[in-house]
């Protein structure tokens, strides 16, 4: 008897839950969308390339639809209109990110400039990249590093020349080089240092495996009463590599404490110098700890390599492709720089054709299709693009 009492209140408990459920979904004026399956959503829409999947979804629905993936509703925006309400118009609305596995194992459990929710902390990190590690003046400073890890990979081209090369390789050094100086202070991740943490191959397998983990659909995100199954494997992989990225980072923090308490007078020279001197701070709203120091040095170095080299080789692909565009910008070039000269940054500004073709390859080959998700802080109401 009491089994049958027990099992009767757990229905009538569902029955009111689903009830109240539907009523709440009733008052909401969704955008339009496919009809979710039970416990799955619409996961089962997506393929294996998520991107195209929404695209294809889009073309159905419209720029402005609402999908159900697992227990967690989603708003995709696919269009320049959407891009500008949501990421503009309605910014401060949707500043927040969602919890998730990438998060909280990558990004020093959602210390990083990437997954920070919304609040004091993420406005804190966001003045602290305006204002301190990417000002016009900083980033100016570091002119002289652009300019010599530019002419050693082309002094290393011109050795190479005449036998098969990888350009990729060549451009992802380069890259890597450049952000390592500027942000570490010197090539951590150089062939020739003896004994490195990490070797500079593992350390690109490292970055890929990154962006790789950080842009997939992890199943636990979304149905998270199945996340400890950990179904897809991904959360084993980010602990692994998120362990050889803290091992390597841990290194560069204590090199770098020991150089400011070894030298009276110390004056910052790198990004690194600079989020210690913050961590130090006692006029921040937000103390900042060690982990969040490695998550924002973890952020720097991911979001400047790989997306550089990325468009760089797809700028050069395209290019390839279309001889006329090619001479056109070799033209552009011998007008306003010369033959007699390297061509140098101050020169972009007269340069709108080259600029051109950059904004062309983002365009075609965006480096992140689909941007990190957003968490919406509060209702939306009415039309917003009125």
């Amino acid at each position: 008897m009491e089994t049958q009492i027990w099992s009767a209140s757990l229905l009538l408990l569902v029955f009111v839950y689903l009830l109240v459920k539907t009523l709440r979904r009733e008052k909401l004026n969704l955008p339009p969308g496919p009809k979710p399956w039970p416990v799955i959503g619409n996961l089962n829409l997506i393929g294996a390339l998520p991107h195209r999947s929404l695209h294809e979804l889009a073309q159905k629905y419209g720029p402005l639809m609402h999908l159900q993936f697992g227990s967690k509703p989603v708003v995709v925006g696919s269009s320049v209109e959407m891009a500008k309400v949501f990421l503009k118009t309605l910014d401060a609305n949707f500043a927040s990110r969602p919890v998730t596995a990438a998060g909280k194992y990558t990004g020093y459990n959602y210390t990083d400039i990437t997954w920070a929710p919304y609040g004091p902390y993420w406005r804190q990190a966001r003045k602290m990249c305006l204002m301190e590690l990417f000002s016009a003046k900083r980033l100016e400073s570091y002119e002289y590093i652009r300019i010599e890890e530019m002419k050693s990979m082309l002094r290393k081209l011109y050795e190479d020349s005449g036998k098969p090369i990888l350009l990729k390789d060549y451009l992802s050094t380069v890259t890597l080089n450049v952000i390592s100086r500027m942000v570490l202070g010197k090539r951590y991740l150089d062939k020739d240092i003896e004994n490195p943490v990490v070797a500079p191959q593992e350390f690109k397998t490292m970055l890929d495996e990154l962006f790789l983990l950080n842009g997939v659909l992890n199943v636990g995100d979304v149905i998270p009463w199945i996340s400890f199954l950990d179904l897809q494997g991904y959360v084993k992989r980010m602990k692994i590599v998120s362990k050889k990225f803290d091992k390597f980072l841990e290194h560069v923090v204590d090199e770098h404490e020991e150089r400011r308490r070894s030298i009276e007078g110390y004056v910052s020279r790198d990004m690194v110098d600079v989020l210690l001197e913050l961590k130090d701070d006692p006029t921040l709203e937000v103390k900042m700890e060690r982990h969040g120091v490695k998550a924002f040095i973890l952020d720097l170095l991911a979001g400047g390599t790989e997306s550089s080299t990325v468009t760089v080789i797809w700028a050069i692909s395209e290019l390839l492709k279309k001889p006329e565009t090619f001479k056109k910008a070799i033209e552009e070039l011998d007008r306003v720089v010369g033959r007699n000269r390297w061509v140098e940054e101050k020169d972009m500004p007269n340069l709108p054709y080259i600029q051109a073709i950059m904004k062309e390859t983002m365009r075609l080959h965006p480096i992140a299709p689909i941007l990190t998700p957003r968490l919406a802080r509060e209702d939306c109401k009415g039309n917003p693009l009125r």
